[in-house]
């Protein structure tokens, strides 16, 4: 008995082309933070024109300018990942520029110390208004952003859509009890709009997350960087679980981005790639 698709497989394209964005127009959201800034300059370098969304007018023009340095084209956007109507202005806007969304990553996130539970603490003494908010940007701040882009994805019948994870999803990390949560929440919305996108438009529309491990942002420095430039007893404990003996480096995300959003990963979707340097593989022995 022979088994025939319902739909021929696609045309084969070449290793390098298949990487390619030339062409596509790729939205970020959380693009001015530090790992927005390698983020959307990769992006635009594999082709893309780049649709920076931050809430920093400074840093978003920032952005742009790198881009159309390397000869890139670049649309800065001041928006809330948790304002719909600020969500829905800057797609309209997009729409009126490039007339279509081909891409969105949603790396808008973050932590902040009133979701943190100390060593010292009490551990049921946990701050429900800061958690929520955690919770609030980091999973809302995904849906929100897909709601808006996906549906222009949907009329069209094709996309990608990249989450930003987080080691602490797969592996818990102790204090950050919100950031846990969020990302926890964040990997099962992967996993169910994956499924449903799959179901209802054929594998034209994916999504996809990255998890990064430790890498040294703006918003953790105070935990892992002492005022002398010395890392802290924390950071050193990461160093130590993690087979690379450092912290990664943005542009070390890059590829893996660059990889969801292509054709090279068309048959990819519902999964959560780790990028930590081998963190949730070791065992410490």
């Amino acid at each position: 008995m022979s088994f025939s698709p319902a739909t021929p497989p696609a045309p084969s394209l070449s290793a390098l082309s298949q990487f390619s964005l030339e062409g596509k127009v790729i939205v970020i959201t959380g693009a001015t933070g530090v790992l927005g800034e390698a983020l959307s300059l990769a992006v635009a370098e594999a082709g893309a024109k780049v649709a920076i969304l931050g809430r920093d007018a400074e840093r978003a023009q920032a952005r742009v300018a790198a881009i159309e340095a390397v000869g890139g084209e670049a649309l800065p956007l001041l928006a809330d990942v948790l304002d719909q109507a600020q969500m829905q202005a800057a797609c309209d806007e997009i729409i009126r520029t490039w007339g279509t969304v081909d891409g969105l990553v949603n790396g808008a996130g973050g932590n902040m110390p009133g979701a943190v539970i100390g060593p010292d603490q009490d551990l049921f003494d946990l701050n429900l208004d800061h958690t929520r908010r955690v919770v609030d940007l980091n999973l809302f701040g995904t849906v929100i952003p897909t709601n808006i882009f996906g549906r222009v994805m949907a009329e069209k019948g094709k996309g990608s859509i990249v989450n930003v994870s987080s080691l602490t999803a797969q592996r818990p990390l102790t204090r950050v009890l919100g950031y846990t949560m969020a990302k926890k929440a964040v990997e099962a919305y992967t996993q169910w709009m994956a499924v449903e996108l799959g179901l209802r438009y054929g594998g034209g529309i994916r999504m996809n997350a990255i998890a990064p491990g430790v890498f040294l942002t703006e918003q953790n420095r105070t935990l892992l960087v002492n005022p002398d430039g010395s890392p802290t007893a924390r950071a050193r404990q990461f160093i130590a679980g993690t087979p690379y003996q450092r912290f990664g480096q943005p542009e070390e995300l890059t590829g893996t981005l660059i990889y969801l959003l292509s054709d090279a990963s068309r048959f990819v979707s519902g999964e959560t790639i780790l990028v930590d340097g081998g963190f949730n593989a070791y065992s410490g022995v």
